[in-house]
């Protein structure tokens, strides 16, 4: 990989980062979660697609590179789930529990 390359690819690395805060900040709260959803099966498809390409490496550099994609995306995906199933659990009415008698024991 040549310097420009390289150079490049951290550009639109930088890019993309600015403008997926831009677009993110801009979504109303009512939004979130249903959006929350489709980013981690995005990022399942982006943890699918570092698999391949950990599979078909040669190169270390490749099986270095190929290593932090699977981790990162792992993070992602398993840390979106349980703030989406969190945030689920915030919508669910609270379940009532039945009035416990005085002595402690079960009602009738």
């Amino acid at each position: 990989m040549t310097a420009d390359v390289i150079i490049t690819s951290l550009f639109v690395f930088a890019l993309a980062g600015f403008l997926g805060f831009t677009v993110i900040s801009k979504v109303p709260k009512l939004l979130h979660t249903p959006l929350m959803a489709l980013t981690n099966a995005l990022s399942a498809i982006s943890l699918v697609g570092s698999l391949l390409i950990l599979g078909h490496t040669e190169t270390t550099y490749a099986r270095v590179l190929g290593f932090i994609a699977v981790l990162a995306s792992t993070i992602n995906v398993v840390g979106g789930f349980l703030i989406t199933d969190r945030m689920l659990k915030m919508f669910k009415p609270a379940e009532k529990r039945a009035p416990a008698s005085p002595r402690g024991e079960a009602g009738p």
